[in-house]
């Protein structure tokens, strides 16, 4: 199994390795590995192109919280694929809470016989937890309509650049959005699935380290390309009893472009 925390850094990993188990021996100048893409369209057309992994797409099934899900280049390729973005996103977060993908997760583990399971939790990408609740106003999808730029969002990484917000207080939002998703996420799906799992990212994300703020555009530079790779063992209590039935929802053009934009896509 395959776990992926988009836009996780090595070195935020580590800074809060120390509270769980399975992270305890986490190195980050060790446990990384340069990952396909700088950005989640170019990991997902790398990660699943048929031309070069068509063996091991018929046995995997992809449970994803990632709208550019839509970039796969062939979805027929994979054993199963379940888009939880389009039937659990949650209009408060601007995301798919992890106990969401989860659940979904433990029940296609459980369910089907797919040889391997790739998990995509869209935290701890932005919008990050903390700022979620104290700037609610921030995410509403009628701030800013006539110019989009004016969305807080959308220039999280302008104020950054610009001094208003300070680099310190976002890394320890984006530090909180990671402990959400292995509390919520990752910690109940390895207390639920068996088996072999590794933890990783897409991509990372940049602070100013290589003048470069967020990842809005390709960049082959290490805080995008360098990301996690943590090993660990899973073991099913089967404690958890998934609730959540997948939907067949057939989202507008705009309803998409609005879920990538509260992500800071668009």
């Amino acid at each position: 199994m395959l776990v992926v925390l988009d836009t996780c850094r090595p070195d935020l990993l580590a800074e809060v390795s120390g509270e769980y188990e399975f992270l305890t021996e986490y190195d980050p100048n060790h446990d990384r590995i340069n990952s396909v893409g700088s950005r989640s369209p170019e990991w997902i057309r790398k990660t699943f192109d048929p031309d070069n992994y068509s063996k091991e797409l018929g046995e995997t099934a992809y449970v994803s919280a990632n709208p550019h899900t839509r970039d796969i280049p062939d979805p027929d390729a994979l054993y199963l694929m379940d888009e939880v973005w389009k039937y659990a996103w949650d209009e408060n977060w601007g995301n798919v809470p992890p106990e969401s993908l989860t659940d979904r997760a433990v029940a296609v583990w459980r369910e089907y016989d797919a040889e391997r399971l790739i998990v995509h939790y869209m935290q701890p990408h932005a919008p990050y937890r903390p700022f979620v609740q104290k700037h609610p106003e921030w995410y509403s999808l009628t701030v800013g309509m006539d110019n989009p730029a004016d969305r807080p969002e959308m220039n999280m990484w302008e104020r950054l650049r610009t001094g208003r917000l300070s680099v310190e207080n976002t890394w320890e939002a984006y530090r909180d959005t990671l402990r959400w998703v292995l509390d919520n996420g990752v910690l109940p799906l390895l207390e639920n699935v068996d088996g072999k799992v590794a933890v990783t990212s897409d991509h990372g994300e940049g602070f100013g380290d290589w003048w470069y703020y967020g990842h809005s555009t390709p960049a082959p530079i290490p805080p995008l390309k360098r990301v996690p790779w943590a090993t660990t063992e899973a073991s099913d209590s089967r404690e958890l009893n998934p609730e959540i039935e997948p939907q067949a929802v057939r989202l507008s053009d705009r309803e998409v472009e609005d879920r990538l934009a509260a992500l800071g896509y668009r």
